[in-house]
């Protein structure tokens, strides 16, 4: 039985887009892989609980969410920084094809960074702020 070709800069195009509902795990490990189903229940559980827990601060009930998103981004650059040898070992073990990185890839990982960055950056400002105002700037 042979196995598709698995595309790395797909994957990480996946992994940066959609990788907070798993569209990268589906894509490499198929319907059956726990982490996938994981992320992709993690919007509709903070969702959930943005709805029944509204006293609550948004940020606290989206952080399932949020927390899928920052660990997609971050394994977006791992998938994308992989070498293409060792890409081709793990993914592609019975494929005649091999994997050639292009300039598209680097875009998505410097894009993939920076959104990142910032969306690190708000958790942590948005949390310290909860935290040490109570909530009273909004």
């Amino acid at each position: 039985m042979t196995t598709k070709h698995k595309n790395k800069t797909l994957a990480t195009l996946l992994a940066a887009v959609l990788g907070s509902i798993g569209a990268h795990r589906f894509y490499l490990f198929g319907k059956s892989d726990q982490w996938a189903w994981l992320h992709f229940t993690s919007l509709p559980i903070s969702l959930l609980m943005a709805n029944l827990m509204f006293n609550l601060p948004f940020l606290l009930t989206m952080s399932p969410w949020a927390l899928s998103l920052l660990v997609s981004l971050f394994t977006a650059l791992i998938l994308g920084l992989k070498s293409d040898e060792k890409w081709d070992a793990q993914y592609n073990p019975e494929s005649t094809q091999k994997s050639e990185s292009t300039w598209t890839l680097a875009l998505i990982l410097v894009l993939t960074t920076a959104v990142g960055a910032f969306a690190l950056i708000f958790v942590l400002a948005r949390g310290f702020a909860l935290l040490y105002t109570g909530g009273v700037d909004g």
